[in-house]
């Protein structure tokens, strides 16, 4: 059966506020290329990046946190750096980091048999990069992600999953769950005593499982309100997150912290930590601007872990944590994708626990699966 013409789809036509955001049902159905497959979507969730590259937020201009231009944008950003890259962002472009869902159809030199797998997108792609060490693309930034019905994803990099969990449950794993266990990894944390930060947000609650899975005392930092639920998620303690943490925990008592909302605390969990210790950071949501006592870090020994750049095990390893039911994202609530906005406006409110999943429409009537040889068509600019 063909391929529709014409998909739904979230594009995104500028850095700004949400009315930067257009959902329309006009948008081509792209085909893919030599070692691509193309993806019909079942859901995809909704991350910090998607806000952050929306703003224009990684630009040097924007000093606040992200939840201070969430929703309107930014006055003054510099686009030739407002994408996570450095790199200015082409427009339009549908994001969208995080992608469960089945192959449609296979580019040249895919094998036809992997047409109806279910699978997830490693959403910080090598491959247009000749899997150069610490470059990468991001899923829904460099090139085009998953806020549609249809989406392009190197076969390299695109993997079968077995598990019965639902398509929600496992769109809410790419992103934020290879970001915690990046950040773990590189910290080479084991059973040891681990403080995460912003425990009850995607990130932060896939680090809390993550952690505890190898064999950790976790330490979650939240508001009192999420603390139970971050407790049954496998957090040994909480700590409020308006809390002086050295009081509450002293000085020295953590071989780890594992850090995304950076801002003014970071100077205390550097004290927190143990001579030798290691503090890890893939986020800076409370700001990216911070000060702290250079004498903590060189005279105690401390490890600074900037974490983006994602060896290929990390992935890997994920897939094989949910075939194996090990861990277990908690989705807080779905939404169609035409209400991208909404569902966007909830991110930002941080009343929810855990991720937030957007859900395309249905393929229109007749659309299916298609050969290699009918969908070997070039691959559209836009995707490049």
């Amino acid at each position: 059966m063909a391929l529709p013409p014409a998909m739904a789809a979230a594009v995104l036509t500028g850095h700004g506020g949400l009315d930067k955001l257009d959902y329309r049902t006009d948008v081509p159905v792209p085909r893919p290329g030599p070692g691509e497959v193309l993806i019909q979507v079942a859901a995809a969730a909704i991350n910090n990046t998607d806000i952050n590259t929306r703003i224009g937020w990684y630009s040097k201009a924007v000093a606040s946190g992200t939840n201070d231009g969430g929703a309107a944008g930014f006055a003054d950003i510099t686009d030739s750096d407002a994408a996570w890259s450095g790199q200015a962002l082409s427009f339009p472009r549908i994001q969208g980091a995080d992608v469960c869902g089945r192959i449609a159809a296979v580019g040249e030199g895919v094998p036809e048999d992997r047409i109806g797998k279910r699978v997830l997108v490693r959403n910080m792609l090598r491959t247009y990069v000749g899997y150069r060490p610490y470059e990468c693309w991001t899923f829904g930034s460099e090139c085009d992600g998953g806020f549609a019905q249809f989406t392009l994803a190197p076969a390299r990099e695109t993997h079968a999953v077995d598990s019965d969990w639902s398509d929600a449950e496992l769109a809410a794993v790419p992103c934020a769950y290879s970001t915690a266990e990046n950040m773990l990894h590189r910290a080479g944390v084991g059973a040891e005593r681990v403080l995460v930060t912003g425990a009850s947000g995607g990130v932060g609650l896939a680090a809390v499982q993550l952690a505890k899975r190898r064999g950790a005392h976790v330490i979650a930092v939240c508001s009192p309100a999420k603390a139970e639920l971050v407790l049954a998620q496998g957090a040994d303690r909480t700590v409020d997150r308006g809390a002086d943490l050295i009081e509450a925990l002293g000085a020295g008592s953590v071989d780890a912290v594992i850090d995304i909302v950076g801002g003014q605390q970071v100077a205390q969990l550097l004290e927190l930590l143990r001579p030798g210790g290691a503090y890890a950071i893939a986020g800076a949501i409370d700001g990216p601007h911070t000060e702290i006592d250079l004498r903590t870090v060189y005279l105690k020994d401390l490890r600074l872990l900037g974490c983006t750049f994602q060896d290929d095990e990390v992935f890997e390893n994920l897939i094989g944590y949910i075939e194996r039911n090990e861990i277990r994202p908690v989705v807080s609530g779905t939404y169609p994708l035409a209400d991208i906005a909404r569902a966007q406006q909830d991110f930002l409110a941080k009343k929810h626990t855990g991720k937030l999943v957007l859900i395309p429409p249905p393929a229109a009537p007749g659309a299916g699966t298609a050969s290699a040889a009918a969908s070997r068509t070039a691959r559209p600019e836009a995707h490049l």
